[in-house]
């Protein structure tokens, strides 16, 4: 299974289970089925778990009878290349569900995909650093269809309390408390390396930091120089002396996170720390609503001193989105399907109630009248973590076209276990962006 495709939550505080699996899953796999346009109504693809998204197709066809959504949901391993096959024969939805990124960008220069206007679906009510991963050239190809997973820092208050250290506000704080947290007999960072993914992470923030949002942007759209940018070499250096200060411990390779073995780690109080998606939160409410209630303390990344990049920026999955079959015969149907039902008002609450925030403005209201003190305060903290975000990067592996995810997993590990220095880490980037 690729990085993103374990990349979903498991329940929240209430009835998570559809909401988190939305904006965090990766990869994906139809169950053999056909799609196509039709003059009658209209066929959308979906990864399977979307049952708010579900609700929302639900509602549509209720009003609209005479020009139905056949929704189908696909399970999360060969999604992507079931797509591409279906787009390749022409069998395409009319409506699919993407991460964006060099995925959707791909099709966009195919051009498959139809551009999206404010007048034909109301753009303005969305986050406009989600709608960046979904923005080529200028123009919109995809509407944000459930929601945010900013990538957070979590740590456990008793564990970081009892071993004298203060939750890290910059890097050199994070190196500090490492030792402390070694020195204290606990793991000080949870990492499940052996997913790859999630060390992934650090490589995202690091560089970000070290050298603003426009490195990686370079590296998107400029392709294998970028990988030579200095920034590039000096964040990986920063991944290897976290790694060499054992602030991962000494099995991280053997972790995987889709055992929940590195989410164990943090509220059993074996370990001080841990960097992933806001989807965690629902994994802790449903296995430990206890140390939720308690212990369980979120912050951003770490600033980094010296560095370029704006302490406010976040990286991880702004959203999925669903776009338009350039070809399809249903289109001024979809567009109102978009414009709509797409995260209305009902949709909204929806994923507050489940513990997920969705990416559309103006939210305060909403957000004060959630009932739980404890969703509440993890609402707001995501809601103000995006809106004050002045870049929101999805994924590399996400972002990047498909084929550079599996080498750029391989040598993010590969730097993790110090097989290969910083510098080798960007020339090999480069190669494979060739």
């Amino acid at each position: 299974m690729s990085a993103a495709g374990v990349r979903r939550g498991v329940g929240a505080a209430m009835v998570v289970t559809a909401a988190m699996a939305l904006a965090a899953c990766g990869t994906s796999g139809p169950a053999g089925t056909s799609g196509g346009s039709s003059s009658k109504g209209l066929t959308m693809w979906a990864l399977n778990d979307q049952t708010i998204l579900k609700q929302s197709v639900d509602a549509y066809n209720k009003d609209h009878p005479d020009t139905k959504i056949i929704l189908r949901l696909f399970a999360n391993d060969d999604y992507k290349q079931k797509l591409r096959v279906a787009f390749g024969a022409n069998q395409a939805p009319d409506i699919f569900f993407s991460w964006g990124g060099g995925a959707l960008d791909d099709y966009v220069r195919a051009g498959k995909v139809d551009t999206l206007t404010d007048a034909q679906v109301d753009l303005l009510r969305f986050t406009p650093s989600v709608l960046k991963s979904a923005t080529f050239g200028g123009k919109v190809y995809g509407v944000p269809a459930n929601g945010l997973a900013p990538v957070v820092l979590y740590y456990n208050k008793k564990v970081l309390k009892d071993a004298g250290v203060t939750p890290p506000k910059t890097y050199d704080d994070l190196l500090a408390a490492v030792r402390k947290l070694k020195g204290d007999g606990v793991t000080p960072v949870s990492l499940a390396a052996n997913s790859k993914w999630p060390t992934l992470m650090y490589m995202e923030y690091l560089l970000d930091r070290e050298g603003g949002s426009q490195v990686f942007d370079k590296i998107a759209s400029g392709g294998p120089s970028g990988w030579k940018d200095p920034a590039v070499t000096r964040a990986d250096q920063k991944l290897q002396d976290l790694a060499k200060a054992g602030a991962f411990g000494s099995n991280a390779s053997s972790v995987s996170y889709d055992q929940g073995a590195s989410t164990a780690l943090l509220y059993t109080g074996r370990a001080g720390m841990e960097l992933m998606g806001t989807w965690e939160y629902a994994n802790l409410v449903k296995a430990a609503p206890d140390f939720v209630q308690k212990d369980l303390g979120y912050m951003p990344f770490p600033a980094l001193s010296g560095g370029k990049g704006d302490p406010q920026a976040i990286v991880g999955n702004p959203s999925n989105f669903l776009s338009l079959n350039s070809s399809s015969k249903n289109k001024s149907a979809a567009l109102t399907y978009f414009k709509d039902y797409v995260l209305n008002d009902s949709q909204v609450d929806a994923y507050l109630s489940s513990g997920s925030v969705p990416p559309v403005n103006k939210l305060d209201a909403k957000l004060a009248a959630v009932k739980s003190a404890d969703d509440k305060k993890w609402l707001t903290f995501v809601y103000g973590l995006v809106r004050n975000s002045p870049n929101f990067q999805l994924s590399w592996d996400q972002a990047l076209p498909s084929d550079q995810a599996d080498p750029l997993l391989t040598n993010v590990d590969k730097s993790f276990l110090r097989q290969i220095s910083p510098e080798e880490f960007g020339t090999n980037m480069s190669k494979a962006a060739q």
